[in-house]
């Protein structure tokens, strides 16, 4: 059957068997094909390959190639900082852009950096410092056009409560502040070392589902975490677990105050219908962005004009003018505490490296433009080595600022200045304006920014479409929620490597059948037409072949063996007498598994089975050779294709009569 019937995916109700004996009519004549042994390499030379694919998969010196000193010089100025690369050809036009991006970020920065502060129960004037340092050597060194810089909820929530666990910020706000800076300057190092060693594969194993998840879970808990706002709780619980503070809301009952209530709900529905319409209407974008930014000047603006009726509504309170001061005598390298310090920093470094690039690509992916990763990490990591030195706290690219500094038009980083300009301003001479802002319009912020990291929807396409993905979303989301976050990360973590290792130590073997008038061999597990050949069992390993799965994949082709043998028996149909494994997709073979093919060539060679061997790629092919194995099989044991091993040996059977 010939045509499009061939390439027809199903799932089979029945299996074929071709119950004739084998002629040219059903396995027409081939040429046979000599499999070739690739290129001869030194040691030194497959070592330089490896690494190269490892660690430079880019080929980030392909520009330098054929270039003269000057030449090298000027993109070795841009490689390392891009803001060279843009500047040269920066017009008026992309000013003003960048200008309107810029100071529409800045509305949504300034209270998302208060809000965060208090999140990560670190002084609201943390979070204005965070959102100006960091953003102007982000402009500098970072490779994006439109990654909005500052501080980020996830990694606020992770760096409060890994330190608040051991450290309390009431009774030892000193202390608190050197760990948080100190976490800070550590997860700046681990990321800029990933960048510079190009090790960001580190990263991928934060997959997609475990972050759906372990975001989500979070989302929750902060949003539970600011009840305490939104009710006018002045006892809340220090813990992270929902059923603790669930707990705590309901035992503080009597500290609730209608006054902070009336005021958090109505501006919680304002903000919420803000960010409703945006998303109904993407043009009108600049609603949700000032939205926040207006809830704190009219909310503010409520305070101080009833503030003689409003004493139950707490306030940020007094916020020191000026630029941030130097917090290098802050940094904590020696003590009891370090460890923690330093444990916060790499969670919470990977984490917002990840958020970070991901929101990068995200962007660059609408506009046609590619960003480096390891340039990304270095960026991200030099200005939280520096941040922690100017009193900030970790920061990375926002994807709720981000996609509001792409919508309002950015062309350039230069909206990053704009921005930081702008909490520059702010800090010089607008701080005594937010002595009567309400802590729950902060809670309000926070509630809105973190209900768009709930993606229901992809945790339903991942029921759909992978179980166990689904699962490791499972584990990230209520980890988070009923142990605490960095527990549930491990979790989600750790449940996706064991996944990894059961992928890798139980590959997947199958039964190839033909199609009838082809030379095509297909699973006869999904394409109705595949007929098994009489005489031949030929299965396809889907996999590499190492140490881990080498054992296992010996039994399954014995065990593979043992059953065609039962049904053969059971049908009455021609014994087998070759055994054919298709290579094809064993792209990397160990010492352990040559050894396993021996053993199982042996096997079969004391039963009187043939064990043939197709289509062996360049590396598996050179392994093969190099240890002899090859010698064993003699000229009748190696093939290119399924189709030229069986017509070959069924020319050969037929000669031999």
């Amino acid at each position: 059957m010939v045509g499009g019937s061939s390439n027809r995916v199903d799932v089979a109700d029945h299996e074929t068997t071709i119950r004739v004996p084998i002629t040219d009519s059903i396995i027409p004549p081939l040429e046979v094909h000599k499999v070739c042994l690739p290129p001869n390499k030194t040691a030194f030379q497959s070592l330089k390959h490896n690494l190269s694919e490892i660690f430079f998969p880019d080929d980030p010196l392909h520009k330098f190639k054929n270039q003269t000193s000057f030449a090298k010089l000027v993109l070795g100025l841009q490689y390392f900082f891009p803001i060279f690369q843009w500047v040269p050809e920066y017009s008026l036009k992309l000013l003003k852009s960048d200008v309107i991006s810029g100071l529409t970020i800045a509305s949504l920065a300034i209270p998302q950096g208060i809000s965060y502060a208090k999140l990560a129960n670190l002084p609201p004037i943390i979070g204005l410092y965070s959102s100006f340092v960091p953003p102007l050597l982000y402009a500098i060194l970072g490779s994006s056009r439109h990654l909005a810089v500052g501080p980020v909820s996830i990694a606020s929530l992770v760096m409060g409560s890994m330190l608040r666990e051991v450290v309390s910020p009431i009774t030892e706000p000193v202390l608190y502040l050197k760990l948080a800076f100190t976490a800070t300057f550590f997860a700046g190092l681990f990321q800029t070392s990933l960048g510079l060693l190009r090790l960001g594969f580190i990263i991928d194993f934060l997959s997609k589902p475990t972050l759906i998840g372990f975001t989500a879970g979070a989302a929750v808990i902060v949003s539970l975490q600011q009840l305490k706002g939104l009710l006018g709780i002045t006892h809340f619980t220090p813990k992270m677990q929902i059923v603790n503070v669930l707990s705590s809301v309901v035992t503080h009952e009597k500290e609730w105050s209608w006054q902070t209530i009336v005021m958090g709900i109505s501006f919680l529905v304002f903000l919420l219908t803000t960010r409703h319409i945006s998303m109904r209407r993407p043009k009108l974008f600049w609603i949700s962005a000032a939205a926040p930014l207006t809830s704190v000047i009219v909310s503010t603006i409520l305070v101080f004009i009833f503030r003689a009726h409003t004493s139950s509504i707490s306030t940020i309170g007094h916020l020191p003018k000026g630029l941030n001061p130097p917090s290098a005598n802050m940094l904590y390298f020696s003590g009891p505490h370090l460890v923690l310090a330093i444990k916060t920093g790499i969670v919470a470094g990977i984490l917002s490296l990840t958020e970070g690039i991901a929101v990068g690509r995200t962007f660059a992916s609408l506009r046609n433009y590619q960003i480096d990763g390891n340039k990304e990490m270095i960026a991200i990591g030099v200005m939280n080595m520096a941040g922690s030195c100017t009193s900030c706290y970790v920061t990375t690219g926002s994807f709720s600022r981000s996609a509001v500094n792409y919508n309002a038009g950015a062309q350039t980083a230069l909206s990053n200045i704009v921005m930081a300009s702008t909490v520059l301003v702010t800090l010089l001479f607008l701080m005594p304006l937010f002595y009567y802002t309400p802590n729950v319009i902060l809670a309000a912020i926070i509630i809105t920014a973190v209900i768009g990291l709930i993606n229901y929807q992809e945790a339903f396409k991942l029921w759909k479409v992978d179980k166990s993905d689904f699962f490791t979303c499972f584990c990230a989301f209520f980890g988070v929620l009923f142990l605490s976050v960095q527990m549930g990360l491990a979790i989600a973590v750790g449940v996706s490597i064991f996944k990894i290792l059961m992928n890798v130590t139980r590959p997947s073997t199958v039964v190839l059948g033909n199609i009838p008038g082809t030379q095509i061999y297909q699973n006869i597990g999904r394409y109705r037409d595949a007929s098994r050949v009489p005489s031949f069992l030929i299965l396809a390993i889907e996999s590499p072949i190492y140490f881990a799965n080498s054992t296992y994949l010996q039994e399954r082709i014995l065990r593979w063996i043992r059953e065609e043998e039962e049904r053969i028996q059971e049908k009455e149909e021609q014994s087998i007498k070759s055994i054919i494994l298709d290579l094809t997709a064993v792209t990397a073979i160990d010492t352990n598994g040559l050894e396993a093919i021996v053993e199982l060539k042996k096997t079969l060679d004391k039963r009187s089975l043939q064990l043939v061997l197709v289509n062996p790629v360049g590396e598996v092919m050179e392994k093969l050779n190099s240890s002899k194995i090859l010698e064993s099989f003699e000229a009748k044991g190696l093939y290119l294709t399924v189709g030229e091993a069986i017509g070959d040996m069924v020319r050969r059977a037929k000669l031999e009569v």
